[in-house]
């Protein structure tokens, strides 16, 4: 895949703001989420959290992203000892450029929401690998191992 990753500008949590296009250069690990302190997005944190020492000694850096507030992302992560950074995309303006803000079904209600999706973009700013519809076991090992053919 050569596809450009769309760029942005979100807050982060321990303050400030991150850029893709600052990060240009620098491997990055995207991933997308439904909501904080939730069962399969803890366990995605969790193992992203878990693993964030190989990630970064490969020099890949590594953000979840969810609509939820930097005060929930901040409560999020203390509750469950997180150390990976969290990004709020609260307007969901960044879910929408990589087309992760979906309709979805739940107890028969229709609403929108944030469909669990990671993407490892390349130093040069493209998506070296998406994942859709991703499935919380196993996939941050996963990611780690394609990270490691960069």
């Amino acid at each position: 895949m050569t596809d450009t990753a769309p760029d942005f500008t979100l807050p982060v949590t321990g303050g400030g703001e991150v850029s893709l296009s600052a990060l240009k250069g620098t491997p990055v690990v995207l991933f997308f989420y439904p909501r904080d302190d939730t069962s399969g997005c803890t366990l995605e944190n969790q193992d992203f959290t878990r693993l964030l020492p190989e990630f970064e000694a490969l020099g890949v850096r590594v953000f979840g992203i969810s609509k939820d507030s930097l005060d929930s992302h901040d409560k999020f992560m203390a509750k469950k000892a997180l150390t990976v950074p969290l990004l709020s995309d609260e307007g969901s303006q960044v879910s929408e450029a990589y087309d992760v803000f979906k309709e979805k079904k739940m107890y028969g209600k229709t609403f929108m929401g944030i469909e669990r999706a990671t993407f490892l973009i390349a130093r040069d700013g493209t998506i070296a690998r998406a994942w859709r519809k991703v499935k919380v076991p196993g996939h941050a090992e996963e990611v780690l191992e394609v990270a490691r053919s960069l």
